[in-house]
This record gives structure tokens, C-alpha cells and sequence, in this order.
């Protein structure tokens, strides 16, 4: 790897520095070297070598302002923001025009929370600076903490008029574009971005995410495609072309995508669950299960992987390896109510309907407020003869789903059966007057109750007109 002339002369200075604390015998450093050597000890989390070379620079240039900043910098790094503020004054005093003096104090001003003072002394650096790109992306991010997402993009767009190629200042654009939802101007902006610098590979692979976002899979394979061919490293710009490629069924270029970010990096449980997804897609069982396997060996707390592993066998109807492997997913995490409903389900489907029972009470009990869940687990206890228990259930699911016709049909019929006549007949009521049609759920679930008179009486008076 080629050095460039900086870098060479800063790992001189680096060493050189070092080697006299290892000798204590004193070398002279310009203030310049001074500056680079300290700022890479703050850069790298090496603060104490910072201070240590800040102490000697003092020493050895007591009047350099270039210093001075840098100790200032340091001092807000520690939040001695009051000292910061003082020294900053001195050298006001001196040098009036340094625009790193108005860039360090809007920095305390920001620390402070005084986001509207910073941008006002950011302002009067632009006055002095030569480099406005940094100014306006300071002063875009002061606008980000205000919230004031217009001026902030304003602001990146300026930065990134003086400095095209500057990384940040092009994704603090495109944040608030999204963060607006202004993904139609974010294209067109973007768009005349590459008009102008056609082999930024951030900007295609961030047109391809904006793409994405509005459902518009092919213009965002073609992006990240052209991001790829820029850089044939860029492994997000291949795991999103993979994306976008699944999206479009093209399940056998997606594969290849997504091995490509396999042998860009170590694999992972992502790309690999992928992989598995679109063999399982192409009718590939064979391989698509040795991808989910290769994907639990890889994150064993991955639910996903179990899951889509369970849900082959599931669908395959081999509900015993479905169980097994559902069972060893919760051996590695009893808390997961993804795992738990899968256990509920096979378990209904071998009709061992107290172990389903278990399996749906303990998915709701760890998160899982679906409708289909509350009603899967009450239909169980129902079939059980548990009608007290499930009649709690559903008042508890009917918090979550106050006007769900569902839950009122298995009210009524609960109660019915329960010879509560009145509760029957007020949740009858109210289940005919949220969907009508839909009384066959009474009939199905409720054979012995959809006979009486009583019931077809009431259905017959709240008939809509």
C-alpha cells in the first residue's frame, strides 16, 4: 500500500515523537508536526499521548495559535468548556480573523445546547475561511439538532457545491431528503449529482436505496449494479443488487449477490438466510436447508433462521422435524414469541392441543399481540372446555381490538354456552352490528348455540336494512 507524502511524514514525526519518550532525551518538532501528532492521538482514543505531546508543543512554541486551537479542542473534548471559552478569548484578542477561533466556540455553544448561537458564529467563519465545504456542513449539522431539516439540507447542499466528492456532506443530503420523505426529490437530486461526478459509487448506491424505498426494484438493481462496477469491493452495493434481484425474482442472480458479499467479508447470518430464501424459492429444498443450517451455525440466536428451517418442514408437512427443530430454537431462547407460536402451531396440526394451548399462552405472555394469535389460543381453550379461561382471553385481546367481530361472535357463543343468556345476547349484538355477513363464525364454532331460537331471533332483528 503507497504512502502519500503526508502520511510518510506524519509516521515520521509519530516515531520520532515516541522514540524521545522512550529516551527522554528532548527532539524538536515544527508546531505543524506538533498539531498532526496530537490530533492522531485524539483521533486514535489516546488521550493521555495527547497531552503529553500538547505539553512539550507548549513548551517548545508557547505563542502558537495553530497550538492554542488545538488545546482548546482538547479542552472541549473534556468538557472544561468554561477554560475552552477563556483561552478562546485570549486568542480572539490576538487574531480576530481565525476562523478556527468562531468554529471552536460555536462548538461550546453547541455543547451548550445553543444551537442558534453556533450557527451565527458559523456564519462569521465563512467570512474568514477557506474552507467553506467544512463550514457548511458544521452549520448543517447545527440545523440537524434544531431540527430544522429544510436549512440543514440547504446547508449540505452547499457543502457539497464546494466539495463534491465529500462523502459526509453527500449523506447528510440524502438523510434529510428521506427524513422530509422527499424520496422523488432525492432521485432527481441524486440524478444531477451523477451527471456530473458519474463514478461516485456512494451516489448510485444511495439513487439505489431511494429506488428501493419507492418499491421501484429495477432502477434499483440498475444502481447498485453501477455501484458495484465502480467499485467491485463494495460489499453493501452487492448485498443491496441481491436485495433488489429477490425482490424481482430473479432468485439465481440474487444468490450469486449475495455470494459475492460472502467472499468480499467473513459470511453472514444475513446473507446466508438469503441464500436459503431464494433456493427455497427455485424449489431447491435440498440446499435451501443447508443454508438455513449453515445460517443457525453461524448466529444460533438468529430467529429467523430457526424459523424458516421449521417452516420448510412445516410446509413439507413433517411436523415432527418441525418440532424438533422449533424445540431447539427454544432451548437457545424460551423468551421468543416468534418460537413459541411455531410451537402452538405444529403443535395444533399433530392436534396435541394441550402443548398448542401452552405454546400460544406463552407467545401473547412474550409479546405476540396478533388477532390471529388471541384467537388461535381461545379457540383451543374453547375445544379444551376451558369456556371461563377463554372468555377472560378475549375480554383481555378485546382491549387491544376494541371492534373486532371476531372476538364478539366468541363472546356471544362462550357465553351462550354458559347459559349467560343476557352477555350472550348484548356481544351477539354487537357482532352483528360490526360485520353481519360474518355470523357463520357462530355456526362453525358454535354448532349447539347457532341452533336455538333465542340466537336466530336476535340475528333475525339486527338484519341490516
Amino acid at each position: 500500500m503507497n504512502l502519500s507524502h503526508e502520511e510518510e511524514d506524519r509516521n515520521l514525526s509519530l516515531s520520532r515523537f515516541e522514540s524521545m519518550l522512550k529516551t527522554n532525551k528532548v527532539l524538536f518538532f515544527d508546531s505543524e508536526e506538533f498539531e498532526d501528532i496530537i490530533l492522531h492521538y485524539m483521533d486514535t482514543g489516546k488521550p493521555s499521548l495527547a497531552k503529553k505531546a500538547l505539553k512539550l508543543a507548549l513548551e517548545q512554541h508557547p505563542k502558537s495559535t495553530g497550538l492554542k486551537l488545538v488545546q482548546v479542542e482538547m479542552l472541549v473534548f473534556e468538557d472544561k468548556l468554561d477554560t475552552a471559552e477563556k483561552l478562546l478569548n485570549e486568542l480572539y484578542a490576538i487574531e480576530p480573523t481565525n476562523e478556527e477561533i468562531y468554529i471552536q466556540k460555536a462548538n461550546i455553544f453547541s455543547k451548550r445546547d445553543n444551537h442558534e448561537k453556533a450557527v451565527e458564529l458559523l456564519k462569521i467563519a465563512l467570512k474568514y475561511t477557506d474552507d467553506y465545504a467544512d463550514v457548511y456542513n458544521l452549520i448543517g449539522m447545527e440545523y440537524l439538532f434544531m431540527d430544522e431539516l429544510e436549512l440543514a439540507k440547504e446547508n449540505f447542499i452547499k457543502c457539497l457545491q464546494e466539495e463534491p466528492e465529500e462523502q459526509s456532506g453527500l449523506y447528510n443530503v440524502i438523510y434529510c431528503f428521506e427524513f422530509l420523505e422527499q424520496y422523488e426529490e432525492a432521485i432527481a437530486f441524486l440524478t444531477k449529482y451523477i451527471d456530473t461526478n458519474p463514478y461516485s459509487e456512494i451516489a448510485w448506491h444511495q439513487l439505489g436505496r431511494l429506488y428501493y424505498s419507492i418499491k421501484n426494484y429495477e432502477e434499483a438493481y440498475k444502481a447498485f449494479d453501477y455501484a458495484t462496477m465502480i467499485d467491485d469491493q463494495f460489499m453493501g452495493a452487492f448485498m443491496e443488487k441481491a436485495k433488489a434481484l429477490e425482490r424481482l425474482n430473479r432468485y439465481e442472480e440474487a444468490i450469486e449477490n449475495y455470494q459475492e458479499t460472502i467472499r468480499l467479508e467473513d459470511p453472514t447470518s444475513y446473507a446466508l438466510l438469503r441464500i436459503g430464501k431464494c433456493y427455497e424459492k427455485l424449489g431447491n429444498e435440498i440446499e435451501a436447508l443447508k443454508y438455513y443450517n449453515q445460517t443457525v451455525h453461524e448466529d444460533p440466536l438468529l430467529d429467523k433462521g430457526w424459523v424458516a428451517i421449521t417452516d420448510l418442514y412445516f410446509k413439507k408437512k413433517n411436523f415432527q422435524k418441525a418440532l424438533f427443530f422449533i424445540n431447539k430454537a427454544l432451548a437457545i431462547d424460551s423468551e421468543n414469541s416468534l418460537y413459541w407460536k411455531r410451537y402452538a402451531t405444529i403443535n395444533r396440526a399433530l392436534n396435541f392441543y394441550e402443548e398448542a394451548e401452552v405454546g400460544y399462552r406463552k407467545a401473547i405472555e412474550y409479546g405476540d399481540y396478533e388477532l390471529d394469535t388471541w384467537l388461535y389460543w381461545v379457540d383451543i381453550l374453547q375445544f379444551l372446555g376451558e369456556f371461563d379461561t377463554a372468555i377472560q382471553t378475549l375480554l383481555q385481546a378485546s382491549e387491544y381490538f376494541p371492534d373486532e367481530y371476531e372476538i364478539e361472535y366468541r363472546l356471544s357463543g362462550l357465553y351462550f354456552m354458559l347459559q349467560e343468556h343476557e352477555k350472550g345476547s348484548y356481544h351477539l349484538t354487537n357482532a352483528l352490528h360490526l360485520n353481519y355477513n360474518n355470523q357463520t363464525i357462530l355456526e362453525e364454532l358454535f354448532p349447539i348455540v347457532w341452533e336455538r331460537k333465542m340466537v336466530q331471533d336476535i340475528i333475525a332483528k339486527n338484519k341490516p336494512l
